[in-house]
């Protein structure tokens, strides 16, 4: 049928070479049917109106399917913007792909149609007018735009999650989707696109569609959906503050709120390259962001799932402005996981990352409490945390700050050095610890010495609590017993005395 539909096409376009020029040629009925209410295309030198929006409705797609449009290169140059927006207006309809065998032959149909949209677009300058954004916007609309099925919960109900061992969920719509998608994106990076005329079409509903379409579980979607909104921001200019407040929406929802979506990662890459651009100084709005809403996103149990992208935003901050170093410090000892050892490791080695970029100054302000946090990492049983705690010390700028303030920093990480010494189960650990205990020696072996004969006359101190307090609680214990047995207590010291230590 379409080649018959190609050759009458063509037949009536030579015969119409003979008319006069002014006169409509009938060349261009070809591909509508004669029941749509779509006026019939023609010689855009002889019409300037477009066909009007279709209805999106099952009478409608009857009639706009009722035979398919000619191939761009059967119509002359003149046709083919004409044509350009009858094709767009075929591709508004969607289809139910979770029923494969309904609408077989339309579903074929536009899926060769969006493709020849696509090689129309990438074939050269023209096709992105004014006139035509409309329809463009339309299409892209009636396929993006839909409701997302519901959220799976991610992990179980401790919140552990393995990204690469849940699958995700894929789109069956995608064969589809992804044309549409292609075809947004050189809309967007189009020279033909003007930022000034074309906002009036991608505003700012549209920029929040497109937000809201993050939250896909199809991957492949979020990764069209990052690279579209990165050009958008890079392109219309006027819409760069309402964007990034936008997303800063989806972060407050999802930390307080949810704790579930599924593009936080892709979100974060997008804004990584945005803070990356950022001009110094630094703004207090973007400073705000720090810390309202890319610190908080270390508090959620799935923090796995983009902390890698976290990170990296977090780390472009203080290295445009390295006073942030304290409160990104402060802010990430306050989310620091008390029971999570999954999360630790990657705190901590998001910790290197900063500890890098940290001045002497900033770390001076936040040492005490960091380091009391990393003798307990130092202890943990876990023994992927302690590990990653005493991998620290192979970092040189870090031994360098550490050695700076040893007569504050010694004596908070030495009882945690010699308990890893005498009590870790774990022989790597119990090896990196020996190691760093040795270094210490070396750097200042007076402070170390010091710091060992506290520590042994606190555990000397320690044993002898302990001692008298079993003492007291076995003396307790006989009197219980005696009571027990009817037999008369003994005149004793009040027990207020007794229990003093």
């Amino acid at each position: 049928m379409l080649k018959s539909m190609k050759q009458k096409f063509s037949g009536k376009r030579d015969a119409s070479k003979n008319k006069d020029d002014s006169q409509p040629s009938t060349s261009a009925k070809a591909g509508v049917p004669a029941t749509s209410k779509a006026p019939a295309p023609r010689p855009i030198s002889a019409i300037r109106e477009k066909p009007p929006l279709p209805a999106i409705n099952e009478q409608s797609l009857q009639q706009y399917y009722a035979e398919p449009l000619p191939s761009f290169r059967d119509v002359s140059p003149a046709e083919k913007q004409y044509l350009f927006v009858q094709k767009l207006h075929l591709c508004s309809f969607g289809f139910d792909f979770a029923d494969p065998t309904k609408h077989v032959r339309e579903k074929e149909i536009k899926r060769q149609t969006l493709l020849e949209l696509v090689d129309y677009a990438n074939s050269g300058a023209g096709k992105f007018t004014e006139g035509v954004s409309e329809d463009i916007i339309y299409m892209l609309s009636n396929n993006l735009f839909r409701t997302l099925p519901p959220v799976r919960s991610h992990g179980d109900a401790e919140g552990n999650y393995d990204a690469e061992e849940e699958e995700p969920s894929l789109d069956p719509a995608w064969p589809h989707l992804q044309i549409v998608y292609e075809f947004l994106l050189r809309y967007v990076v189009s020279n033909d696109t003007d930022a000034k005329i074309a906002k009036k079409y991608i505003d700012q509903q549209f920029v929040l569609k497109l937000l809201e379409l993050f939250d896909s579980e199809d991957p492949r979607e979020r990764d069209y959906l990052k690279t579209i909104l990165h050009r958008i921001y890079g392109k219309f200019m006027v819409h760069r503050p309402f964007i990034r407040k936008a997303i800063n929406n989806v972060f407050y929802r999802f930390i307080f709120e949810t704790e579930r979506h599924n593009g936080v990662a892709e979100l974060l890459e997008i804004l990584g390259s945005i803070i990356n651009g950022f001009a110094l100084p630094l703004k207090e709005e973007h400073k705000l962001f720090l810390q309202r809403a890319l610190m908080p996103l270390h508090k959620p149990k799935c923090v796995a799932m983009y902390h890698q992208q976290l990170a990296y935003c977090v780390t472009q901050f203080v290295e445009k402005d390295s006073k942030l170093a304290e409160p990104v410090l402060t802010a990430l000892l306050k989310y620091w996981p008390v029971t999570n050892s999954q999360k630790e490791v990657l705190f901590l080695g998001e910790l290197e990352e900063i500890l890098e970029l940290t001045q002497a100054a900033e770390f001076q302000k936040v040492m005490i409490p960091l380091f009391k946090q990393l003798a307990k990492c130092l202890n943990s049983q876990h023994f992927q945390v302690a590990e990653r705690s005493l991998f620290l010390w192979n970092n040189e700028y870090i031994v360098n700050l550490v050695a700076q303030h040893r007569h504050q920093l010694l004596p908070i990480l030495f009882p945690a050095l010699e308990e890893n010494t005498n009590s870790h189960w774990n022989p790597a650990v119990h090896g990196l610890t020996c190691n760093v205990r040795k270094m210490f020696q070396e750097l200042d072996e007076q402070l170390y010495e010091e710091c060992k004969r506290k520590y042994e006359e606190e555990q000397a101190s320690e044993r002898q609590a302990m001692e008298t307090r079993d003492r007291k609680w076995e003396y307790l214990q006989k009197l219980a017993i005696q009571k027990s047995n009817g037999r008369p207590l003994p005149e004793v010291k009040p027990l207020s005395a007794l229990l003093r230590v």
